[in-house]
Order: C-alpha cells, then structure tokens, then sequence
C-alpha cells in the first residue's frame, strides 16, 4: 500500500458508515450558498470516502435554484445518477408537485443524472401524521420529523401504519436544541419495538460526543454534542437488547479508546456489538444529515479509523 493509498477501515465500522451521511451543507452551521454546496458534494462523490457519502439534502422550494447552480457538475449518466432528499414545506400538495416537475425534467439524464426520491417533513401530532400519509405514496422514502420531550410512542405508532420513517433532531446551533440522552434512547427504543426505521439530523458531524464550537464562526459558544459513532453504537444497544444502561452509556461515551472496531464487530467497555448486529442498527438508522462530510471524515482519520 502506498502513503497514498486509503485505509480501508475494518469491516463493523464500514457496516456502520456505508452511505451513511446525507449532505446538509446548505443547512446551518454551514449555510454554504448553493453553488458552493453542489461543488463540495460533486467533489466528495469523486472522493476514495464516497462510499460513505448518502444523498443531497435540500428544501424543496430550492430545486429550481439547484438546477440553476448545478451547471456542468450533474453526471450525465444514470449509473451515476445523484439522489437528493428534499425538505417539504407548510404546502406539501405544491411541494410534491414540484418535485414530480422536476424528475421529469431529468428522466432524460443527458438533461442531468439526478432524481428526487426521499422527502421528508416536521409535524407535531398523529393527525398530522395521517393527514401527510395521504398526500405521500411510494413515490418517496419519506421520513417524518417529530417532537422528542414528551414520550414520541403515539406519533411513532402513527408513523408504523404509514409507509414513512422516523427522523428525530439531535442537535442544533445552540445548546437548548440538543435532546436529553434519555429522550434520544426512548426515541430509539420506540422506533425499534415499532419496527420504524429511522434517520437523525443536526448535531452530529464529530464521531464521538464532547463539547465543541455550535457554529464555525471563532467566537461562537461551547456545547457538547452528540457523536455519529455514539447514535450508531446507541442503536445497536437497543437493537441488541442490551438494556437501557448499556444503550445511555455508550450515547455518552467520549473517550474514542473505549470502542475498537475489528471483523467480528464493535466492542465497548466489555461489551460487543457484532458485525451481524450492526447491519441489523443500521437497518433502523438510515442514515445521518451532516452540514459538513469532510469534517466527519477528517475525524475519523485523526482517530485511524480511516
């Protein structure tokens, strides 16, 4: 191998990583314009960590101007199509329609190899819920935002008798928006005894939970956030029904030295969670919004897992 050459990380951590991180750069605390956005996903899919790289994300409301700043960086080959998942607005009737326009419009991938086919939207309660199954079909994943304060059992049964996943918010640009660790493994919990899966956004372009910077703006505040190795590991907890204790020690976890990834899986604190397990939590955790993909990545390598 040469100095060159990528490390291929071991078999339980690329389980865990595989297409895992959506591109949210237009989102805070990025807000990168759009321009930039497109040029920083195109460059990253043409990148030896494409592999862990999932789709685009944006609003719904943008692709108009998606198309506009996308210019020569589409692939022109549907075997190379881009995905994008599009954030539905208070209109989801208009919404949908324009999504529907906008496939068309590259059905053709001489036109731009890309396609919408995920959506997701905030509601509140259960009816919201039904009332949004009614206007979605099989068209989209969709997945369905929800409150986590208060016990989310109701809103995930209501999501169960949909065609929809979960999607739970596990951080933000200030402290308040960051969900408890018991709120984040009840959410878990539920969605897995309802067999929904699920995705999680906001909060989560480091590994491992520590205290960081909110935005990347020099004198921003301080607030611990959650770590994509610590949901991933969370999730594998509670689908490996290692008890609450298990799955809230290793929501928490900071110290990187407690978990070593190998071909027979993950192991914590002597605890393992096998490869096979963590195939099954990934089939619950979809995937993670990221505003950044170099930065998880160039974590991870200053760890040597990459």
């Amino acid at each position: 191998m040469t100095a060159s050459s990528p490390v291929l990380p071991p078999p339980s951590l690329r389980v865990l990583l595989y297409h895992v991180v959506d591109y949210a750069g237009l989102f805070p605390p990025a807000s990168l314009p759009m321009e930039d956005a497109i040029r920083e996903y195109a460059r990253q899919r043409a990148g030896d960590d494409a592999w862990a790289l999932g789709r685009f994300v944006l609003p719904a409301a943008r692709l108009e101007e998606f198309e506009g700043a996308a210019g020569g960086n589409l692939p022109a080959s549907g075997a190379h199509s881009w995905a994008l998942s599009a954030l539905l607005g208070s209109h989801i009737e208009e919404d949908l329609d324009r999504i529907e326009v906008f496939n068309e419009r590259h059905r053709d991938p001489r036109s731009g190899a890309v396609i919408v086919d995920t959506v997701e939207l905030k509601t509140h309660t259960a009816r919201d819920i039904m009332r949004a199954s009614e206007m979605l079909d099989r068209r989209f994943d969709t997945y369905i935002e929800i409150p986590v304060a208060d016990d989310p059992a109701e809103l995930i049964d209501a999501i169960s008798n949909t065609i929809a996943k979960a999607k739970i918010r596990t951080g933000g640009v200030t402290e308040d928006a960051f969900p408890s660790s018991a709120h984040v493994v009840r959410f878990v919990q539920r969605c897995v005894a309802h067999n929904v899966a699920f995705k999680a956004t906001a909060g989560l372009h480091h590994p491992w939970r520590a205290e960081y910077r909110l935005t990347y703006a020099p004198d921003a505040p301080r607030g611990v956030m959650y770590g994509f190795l610590n949901m991933l590991l969370c999730t594998a907890a509670v689908i490996g029904a290692f008890g609450e204790g298990v799955a809230l020690g290793v929501l928490e976890e900071r110290d990187p030295s407690a978990v070593r990834f190998d071909e027979q899986g993950a192991h914590w604190r002597g605890t393992t969670f096998s490869t096979d397990m963590l195939d099954q939590a990934r089939e619950s955790i979809v995937s993670f919004g990221s505003c950044s993909f170099a930065e998880p990545v160039a974590d991870l390598r200053a760890l040597h897992l990459l």
